[in-house]
């Protein structure tokens, strides 16, 4: 059904800095590309909220019949530390502290990263690219980059001339960074004396005799510069140019804006027409950092194996909490927070059941269920708003359980409206589980707590007999407890 026909959707536009109407390239097609994960450790919770919040957006344009083509890339190679262009690749690093090959790093934290997904109810993309898996359409792009002479070679490296590009392009165009202050905020690194200037980044980089990820190039055995996979990733499956390109707020620099130079450099052409950035999610009114020990993974928050929340949180619970703010503002995640959130997303449940057996008459007293559907669509339309697509939604709750404490009456078609258009948004476009109060999996995760907490009381008294009787006879009924530097999380086989 092609509801877009009568929607008109607005996007904040990082490029531009307001908001702008949606016009995709193809009528009908969307093009999406979200940068993914660098899998070298545990998806944490400022990754899953961005996530999470493309995920909502992919699923709003697929709810009103767009063709949706959403790429979203798995970053397996040449991500060095400090996002920089010296030290040593993420995933080798984790490699050779495990001792393991580079690869183990790569699937299991690949797997992870898909396990934690699905836990919170998202769709996969249409297509998720490897970087290593590209590595020829990677040289292919650096060759042009260099025949239309924006880099140069060194040693064996091959980098952007960002000078050079800002000579006829404006670098910083969506950061809105001018160069001279780059220059002058610049301090002299080690190992970076083989760059023209140290605002030139890597496009490819030759691997030092230890490095063990290494592909054959017309420069050097090396791997790719970390900005240079995306512009490829994207290019290939969506088109020189595109509709979205969406990430994290901590990409725009220099990420997204190295993403825009190589394809200026390389095909003359911008390659986006909509900038898309999540913004970041603190907990308890700071920063997430594992320095300061303010930090909480999806597992621990999932299990309630932690010192921060009074309990565990169902996925929906939280996925409902990230919801109630636009995907653009700062998110503080507290137990308060999440309590106010489960008490909601039960209420919005309930409601929906409720509607399951109201009173049918000819006639609706007190509701204008046409005015309601407008206004959930204005919401959406009005860059993917769903705080206020929330509040529309419990305008609804308020009159369904009005309906049903004072025995009135709604009509046939205004109860099929009401009933089709809850479940569209709330589950299709939000993506929320019907969970309950009395659901059976909050029960388990509750019961399991008790126990995990007996557990290590038991510990504590060094009752070992008791500790690994607790852990063997729930191993026996399919439930593992795992313990690790945060504390026990479980997981059910």
């Amino acid at each position: 059904m092609s509801r877009y026909k009568d929607q008109e959707i607005t996007i904040y536009n990082s490029l531009s800095g307001k908001k702008e109407v949606f016009k995709p390239i193809h009528q009908g097609r969307v093009g999406m590309y979200v940068c993914g994960p660098t899998v070298y450790s545990n998806v944490h919770l400022g990754n899953v909220r961005t996530f999470i919040s493309f995920d909502m957006i992919f699923r709003y344009f697929k709810h009103l019949g767009y063709k949706v083509r959403y790429v979203r890339n798995i970053t397996d190679a040449g991500h060095l530390e400090n996002d920089a262009d010296v030290g040593e690749d993420k995933i080798t690093k984790k490699a050779r502290l495990e001792e393991i090959e580079p690869m183990e790093v790569v699937q299991r934290y690949t797997v992870d990263f898909h396990n934690t997904l699905n836990i919170f109810n998202l769709l996969p993309p249409s297509i998720e690219p490897t970087a290593t898996g590209h590595i020829i359409e990677q040289i292919e792009l650096i060759n042009s980059i260099i025949n239309n002479g924006f880099a140069y070679v060194v040693n064996g490296s091959v980098y952007f001339d960002v000078f050079k590009y800002n000579q006829t392009k404006n670098y910083g165009i969506l950061s809105k960074r001018k160069l001279e202050d780059l220059i002058h905020n610049t301090r002299a690194l080690d190992g970076q004396s083989e760059k023209k200037n140290p605002q030139d980044f890597a496009l490819w980089k030759k691997a030092e005799p230890t490095h063990i990820m290494r592909w054959p190039s017309p420069w050097s055995d090396g791997f790719p510069g970390w900005h240079l996979e995306c512009t490829s990733m994207s290019t290939k499956y969506l088109g020189n140019q595109f509709d979205i390109h969406g990430g994290g707020m901590d990409l725009k620099f220099p990420h997204h804006e190295c993403e825009i130079a190589q394809s200026q450099a390389a095909k003359h052409i911008s390659p986006v027409n909509y900038w898309m950035h999540a913004n970041m999610l603190e907990l308890n009114g700071q920063r997430m950092s594992k320095s300061t020990g303010n930090i909480i993974n999806p597992a621990q928050l999932l299990s309630g194996n932690n010192n921060m929340m009074s309990k565990a949180y169902s996925p929906s619970v939280i996925r409902f909490f990230m919801m109630q703010a636009s995907y653009r503002s700062i998110l503080d995640l507290s137990n308060d927070g999440l309590l106010a959130a489960e008490k909601g997303c039960y209420k919005l449940m309930e409601a929906i059941e409720t509607l399951k057996n109201l009173p049918v008459s000819n006639s609706t007293q007190g509701f204008d269920t046409a005015s309601w559907v407008l206004n959930c669509y204005k919401a959406m339309n009005d860059d993917f708003n769903t705080p206020i697509l929330i509040a529309e939604l419990f305008s609804a709750v308020k009159f369904i359980n009005q309906v049903k404490e004072t025995n009135a009456t709604v009509s046939a078609t205004d109860l099929k409206t009401l009933s089709k258009t809850m479940h569209d948004f709330v589950f299709d476009v939000l993506g929320l589980a019907n969970i309950s109060k009395n659901n059976n999996s909050n029960k388990l995760a509750d019961t399991v707590e008790v126990l995990i907490k007996l557990r290590a009381e038991a510990r504590a008294n060094k009752d070992f007999a008791l500790s690994d009787k607790i852990r063997d006879e729930l191993m026996q009924i399919g439930i593992q407890l795992k313990d690790g530097k945060e504390g026990t999380s479980f997981l059910v086989n």
